[in-house]
């Protein structure tokens, strides 16, 4: 059917004259080569306008053409039934509904999975028009965007200050602004509303980071969801100075300081938990780059048990942490939730018999009970100065935020051995790898061999929304391909899988929340051998995984993927160097 209609498309634009013959042979060619749409391949290279192709695709499938910029869309609960990120990402737009049938304006009509993606998302038969894409483009950001309309009318109310406008006298003079009129503007309601909506909307979206990024015209707003940014809004530039000026005067930084990096902090009160930001401003081309970390401490609370991780790697990691002394080691790259685990650890042992003292840059979450250090290289307190002196304060426990040269590897493993139980972290691929990354440090393979207990790594993945849950079937040569056996993962002989249709709880992503998957290698005495021979990461892997039963992380994702936790693309995507 497809087939047909490309051939009657390419007929119809040979004998309507919309295109020159020579234009269309070199878009089928363009096509033949890489693939794609031929009427978005025409459009892209300026062969035919996109309201020609509009109407030469609406002769051909005898599908009504609408003006979107003529038309008003009057029921506004029409968005609710298409999410913005689909309506985007195909290029569609819902413009009405009478009965049980949704008319849904598209650019590309052709597109039959998407039709049957809505037709199931929504319950509703569809019935189409087209449109060209740049009509439904901007149908979309008008009548999208709830967020964005709340901003917009609580900005109205702050009138533009001239404080806040480029003063130049000469086109490439630096930018001039009154502080003071600028600290007075941030303190105007209008702004403290907008800066609190922002808060509030990224707490309720459950975003762990908000990005707030100065553009040529615009202040962007992202948010971090599920370790993935999605846009959030874009408000006006003249409002920039003071919505930045309000964070500051929040984490209590220097307004008046543009041209150098600073960080802070400050407290809110979320449904009765307390929430802590964790606040970075960077000076880029248009103005201040603003990071907000957020940080819940109810997530340390909930224990090892309560990450996600799958019981055999967790129970070997329980079994380390008995031990009363000796180094545990986390690895893994940023962002795959090494500190969350270290600090749920330290939360289980806190006690009052015990003094645990951490060593972070910079402290994330303030624990009661706890002695902690802020790092601050600045001043001569690096992480090994600030080790030798909290081994004075003779502490059962500590944490050290990170290892990153040989004295502080050579301190901490010292301190190992001399009664104290030594947490840290390493950037490595893989557990194996932490080992021999302490030897290449030029610490002595018989200190690592001698004080190591535990070598783990870890990283988070994303879970199958449970609202939009839906089996669906990988075909067997796609899982060879990945090197995945059926036979070793499934359990008793069940192969289902699923995957996240898209829905307004998820954002359309089919994802919502995440786990832990981790690597968990005990060192035994063979181990401690091999190291003592300086042997490859690959071979002590090797022994673990063949002699010890470790389940590598691939091993876990895959498990994930068998359990209906997860889907293959997030194993493939988190697991991609195994």
């Amino acid at each position: 059917m497809v087939g047909s209609f490309r051939e009657k498309l390419i007929d119809a634009l040979i004998n309507g004259k919309v295109i020159k013959k020579i234009d269309l042979d070199k878009a089928l060619d363009i096509q033949k080569k890489s693939g794609g749409n031929l009427g978005k391949i025409l459009v892209d290279k300026c062969f035919i306008s996109q309201r020609d192709l509009m109407l030469v695709m609406s002769r051909q499938l005898n599908i009504p053409p609408i003006n979107l910029s003529k038309y008003k869309i009057n029921d506004r609960s029409l968005m609710q039934l298409v999410p913005e990120k689909l309506a985007k990402q195909y290029s569609i737009i819902p413009i009405s509904k009478i009965g049980r049938v949704l008319t849904l304006a598209m650019s590309d009509p052709l597109n039959i999975f998407v039709i049957d993606d809505v037709k199931m998302l929504t319950k509703y038969q569809i019935d189409l028009v087209v449109a060209t894409e740049n009509d439904i483009r901007e149908a979309i950001v008008s009548y999208y965007g709830s967020q964005n309309q709340d901003i917009s009318n609580i900005l109205k109310d702050a009138e533009p200050s001239a404080a806040l406008e480029v003063l130049k006298e000469e086109e490439d003079e630096e930018e001039k602004i009154d502080i003071g009129e600028v600290a007075a503007e941030s303190r105007r309601a209008p702004i403290v509303k907008v800066v609190n909506l922002i808060i509030s909307e990224a707490m309720k979206r459950r975003a762990s980071d908000i990005h707030i990024e100065p553009a040529e015209t615009s202040l962007r707003v992202r948010y971090r969801i599920d370790g993935h940014l999605h846009d959030a809004v874009n408000l006006p530039k003249r409002n920039q100075n003071a919505i930045i000026a309000r964070l500051k005067i929040m984490s209590k930084l220097d307004i008046t300081e543009t041209r150098m990096p600073q960080d802070g902090r400050f407290k809110i009160n979320f449904d009765g938990r307390e929430i802590d930001f964790r606040v970075s401003v960077l000076p880029v081309t248009f103005g201040g780059k603003i990071v907000l970390r957020i940080l819940d401490k109810s997530s340390l609370s909930v224990g090892l048990d309560k990450l996600g991780f799958l019981p055999g790697p967790l129970a070997t990691f329980k079994t380390a942490l008995k031990r009363p002394y000796g180094m545990i080691l986390v690895t893994g790259p940023t962002g795959s939730g090494k500190s969350t685990t270290l600090y749920s650890i330290i939360n289980k042992l806190n006690a009052p018999e015990r003094n645990i003292v951490t060593l972070e840059d910079p402290v994330e979450y303030e624990l009661d009970g706890i002695t902690q250090i802020q790092a601050r290289p600045e001043i001569g307190l690096t992480f090994a100065s600030g080790l030798k002196s909290v081994l004075r304060q003779s502490p059962d426990i500590v944490m050290v935020g990170e290892i990153r040269d040989f004295e502080t590897a050579d301190i901490a493993i010292k301190a190992s051995l001399t009664g104290q139980l030594i947490l840290s972290t390493l950037h490595t691929n893989d557990a194996s790898g932490a080992i021999t990354r302490l030897v290449d440090m030029g610490v002595e393979p018989f200190l690592v061999a001698s004080s190591l207990v535990l070598s783990s790594a870890q990283r988070l993945m994303r879970n199958i929304c449970p609202n939009c849950k839906d089996e669906i079937e990988i075909p067997k040569n796609v899982m060879e391909r990945t090197g995945i056996r059926c036979d070793t993962f499934a359990k008793d002989g069940e192969k289902k899988f699923y995957k996240g249709k898209g829905c307004s709880k998820c954002d359309n992503t089919g994802y919502y929340g995440r786990i832990g998957i981790l690597e968990a290698l005990l060192i035994d005495d063979t181990i401690r051998d091999m190291v003592m021979k300086k042997a490859s990461s690959d071979d002590i892997k090797d022994h673990a995984t063949k002699q010890l039963g470790m389940k590598t992380l691939r091993d876990n994702a895959i498990e994930n993927l068998f359990n209906g936790v997860t889907t293959l693309e997030e194993v493939l995507r988190v697991t991609s160097e195994d």
